[in-house]
């Protein structure tokens, strides 16, 4: 069978379809923990079907995919008896687990039906929502905080081996889920002057509220030399976080975004890259949806960056 097989969404005309890919691959695929190597461009969109099952009525979707981008661009209205025997023949998933791998059969009437000029009033667009993040309460003034317990936190780069790290976790009681899930740093946090960062006045460090997409550590270096050369918050000393650092920003319970991070910073860096790299070989990360340390490669699929400076 042809395996470039186009549809039309709307006005899009969407040129091949990605019949190997299905949700189970889309994690090692488009997220950040290493398994299949497949995309190295953060432009890049792949689309696929899917059976959508979270409904009492399964759906069948069309998605597009990329680097820490989902979106179903539109349902295609499939006989219902098919996609019910499509998630039967799944057998028994978890209650989190209700996205399906199309079979043949759906295969087959997409090929005769939807693709390649196919009846389009089959395909309905899914038309776009702007939602903006929930970044919590409003943070407080600087002025308006008293703090009395100062720490101040390594700071420089460093090599950090697997073994050392237990101990600089507890060192600062941070939390962290594998070796202190018992701990908890409190930060006093407040507004910066520039709404695209904040203060922590226990450590003495401005941090970005957001931050740098995902890429290789070698470019993440090149953006921040970039940003400081044009002055980001009108600042021209802005670095990667040491591990203390950024492990001071584990919060022991998820906020809203399912992250272990204060609702004030974005959600769309679920983890970053820390000054720290590891003998024999890889850097340190931090990540906020575990809520751990680990290291990788730093290269594919690479990390994102929270930058951080002293005030």
């Amino acid at each position: 069978m042809d395996e470039f097989h186009s549809i039309q969404v709307g006005d899009r005309h969407i040129g091949a379809i990605d019949w190997e890919m299905t949700p189970d691959l889309t994690f090692g695929t488009f997220e950040s923990w290493g398994g299949r190597e497949r995309v190295r461009n953060n432009s890049e969109r792949l689309y696929y079907f899917f059976v959508d099952g979270w409904d009492e009525t399964p759906k069948l979707c069309l998605m597009e995919r990329g680097v820490k981008h989902a979106k179903v661009v539109a349902e295609i209205a499939a006989p219902a008896a098919m996609l019910a025997r499509c998630v039967a023949a799944s057998g028994k998933v978890a209650r989190f687990e209700q996205s399906f791998a199309i079979n043949d059969e759906i295969r087959d009437w997409l090929v005769k039906n939807v693709l390649d000029q196919g009846a389009t009033p089959l395909v309905r667009p899914v038309l776009d929502r702007v939602e903006s993040e929930d970044m919590g309460a409003p943070l407080p003034s600087r002025g308006a905080l008293v703090v009395a317990d100062t720490v101040r936190l390594p700071s420089a780069p460093a090599f950090i081996q697997d073994e050392e790290l237990p101990a600089l976790i507890r060192a600062y009681n941070f939390f962290e889920a594998e070796h202190n899930p018992q701990g908890a740093f409190a930060n006093q946090l407040a507004a910066g002057d520039d709404e695209s960062t904040l203060l922590d006045l226990r450590t003495g460090l401005m941090w970005q509220r957001g931050g740098l997409d995902i890429a290789s550590h070698r470019v993440i270096s090149r953006r921040i030399d970039e940003l400081n050369a044009a002055g980001l918050a009108g600042c021209h000393d802005w670095r990667l976080p040491s591990m203390a650092e950024a492990l001071s920003l584990l919060e022991p319970v998820m906020n809203g975004k399912a992250l272990h991070l204060h609702p004030a910073f974005s959600k769309e860096q679920p983890f970053i890259f820390v000054a720290a790299q590891r003998k024999p070989g890889g850097y340190w990360f931090v990540d906020f949806k575990q809520g751990r340390a680990f290291w990788s490669s730093g290269t594919i699929p690479g990390g994102f960056a929270r930058l951080v400076r002293g005030i």
